[in-house]
């Protein structure tokens, strides 16, 4: 383990979490939130040189490999929280250290899960930082350093492998650099233009921004207490159409703006992302507004059901009415989409699509070979053979998943709430969706949970936002060792 590497980017990453942290120093300073901006202000003044000094000396080439990116990757995340919460914290507005981490965590991991009753007495300086939290975690922190640091392309993309969501990384342009800026470049434009609609539609200028950061990293943290109910419909209409659009996979944007439509359109993870939400919404507002909202009319129910439903399918967990009171067939189906997530290379959650997509092409493959055992029969994706390695991946990543959550859902059983919250508190914390059913449903938060649960639920949010394998490096003790 080639641990100067490590600290190298644990350096850049403490210089950009303290460069972020200006904004809401300022924010708090300007509107006299004195018990807030100096703790930023102590904050930034640590982290600023003790990122410099380890940054100063530029690691030598080689002994750069997965263990390395994982870990950087794992050890730069929580580092990330950890420091992230401290303002939370030191002022007091969150008094115990494990529910600010938790609050953290879920910023940066995009999840939007919360343990405030009250996010209103966080103040717009927190509130912000909460809020930024979530933009800077969706494209991820190490893609922003990726593209600003010239190094040799097997660095950058092990670190690219490590933090991109989805069962493969492919490179937009040749230099793994470039697809780190363009990749920056699409987000920074979708979000500016978010912004700029928002503000048309009437949402207030605080809101506008911290709403755009959360749909922007699909996170979900809401700036009031009462959420997105308070917003028109024409700013809820227009959430909704950001949400799906930041759950499509990157690379579409990217043949777009090349102006390869016809490659764009081909896109089978975007088709099968796009048929998901139509099947979804021609079903769930039908039954909604049968059995829920037949005196509103069905506009009403097909738009509460349009924005559910990319809420949890995007993961970003934003809620205008209470879906835990819908009917069963709907909650179920609920919980199926926060299982199927977002696109690969978006910045949603959840198991992607072209994984899900994958894994069912791998069974309908088995089935066939059941009767033709002698045929060959290579799986597609996108038009292309899908190599071994990647079914592979994909086949693992499903099973470890599987451990991961029944472990999880084990573990926070001890506190003996009932079977419904605790699975999809797991659910919605590992996925990155943020609201639950029941005890934890979109009216709720995670406050009931003690604090052993909380840093299970914490891990799982890193540890899906991650990919899972990262995280878990971490707690392998060969990863640790001088030599594989």
């Amino acid at each position: 383990m080639n641990f100067w590497i490590i600290a190298y980017f644990l350096g850049w990453i403490l210089e950009v979490e303290a460069v972020s942290m200006v904004i809401p120093m300022i924010i708090s300073a300007v509107l006299g939130e004195n018990d807030v901006w100096p703790w930023f202000l102590l904050l930034i003044v640590i982290l600023a040189p003790v990122g410099l000094i380890l940054t100063r000396k530029r690691f030598r080439k080689g002994n750069f490999y997965v263990r390395e990116g994982y870990a950087a990757t794992g050890l730069g995340w929580i580092a990330l929280s950890v420091f992230g919460a401290l303002p939370f914290f030191l002022s007091g507005r969150i008094p115990n250290f494990v529910d600010a981490l938790f609050e953290t965590a879920s910023g940066f991991t995009t999840t939007g899960s919360s343990v405030l009753s009250d996010v209103e007495a966080l103040g717009k300086g927190l509130l912000f930082w909460r809020s930024f939290t979530h933009w800077l975690g969706g494209m991820g922190v190490l893609v922003l350093i990726l593209a600003i640091l010239p190094m040799n392309g097997g660095y950058h993309m092990q670190l690219m492998k490590a933090e991109s969501p989805g069962p493969s990384v492919s490179k937009l342009v040749p230099r793994v650099m470039d697809t780190a800026k363009m990749l920056y470049l699409i987000y920074i434009v979708m979000t500016a233009t978010m912004i700029i609609t928002y503000l048309i539609s009437g949402m207030p200028f605080f809101d506008a921004l911290c709403i755009g950061f959360g749909t922007a990293g699909t996170g979900g943290f809401s700036v009031r207490n009462t959420g997105m109910w308070d917003y028109g419909r024409a700013s809820q209409i227009l959430i909704t159409i950001w949400m799906y659009l930041f759950g499509v996979n990157f690379n579409f944007y990217y043949l777009m703006m090349r102006k390869k439509w016809k490659d764009a359109l081909k896109m089978e993870e975007v088709r099968v992302y796009v048929g998901i939400i139509l099947v979804n919404l021609l079903i769930i507002s039908l039954v909604i507004w049968r059995f829920n909202y037949r005196a509103e009319g069905y506009g009403y129910s097909l738009q509460h059901a349009a924005f559910t439903i990319g809420s949890l399918m995007s993961s970003t967990g934003f809620a205008t009415v209470d879906f835990d009171k819908w009917p069963e067939l709907t909650r179920l189906m609920c919980v199926l989409l926060m299982f199927i997530g977002a696109c690969a290379g978006s910045t949603g959650g959840g198991l992607k699509v072209s994984r899900c997509l994958l894994l069912f092409k791998e069974g309908r493959k088995e089935m066939h070979m059941l009767f033709h055992p002698q045929s060959i029969r290579p799986i597609k994706l996108e038009g292309k053979v899908v190599e071994h390695a990647t079914l592979r991946s994909a086949s693992n990543y499903f099973i470890i998943y599987v451990m991961l959550f029944v472990v999880s859902f084990l573990l926070i059983s001890i506190d003996g709430h009932d079977f419904t919250t605790n699975f999809t508190a797991v659910l919605a914390t590992l996925n990155n969706i943020g609201p639950g059913l029941n005890a934890v449903g979109a009216t709720q938060n995670f406050a009931i949970y003690s604090i052993p649960s909380k840093l299970v639920l914490t891990f799982c949010m890193l540890a899906g936002r991650l990919e899972l394998l990262p995280m878990l490096m971490l707690l392998y003790p060969k990863t640790w060792t001088k030599h594989y």
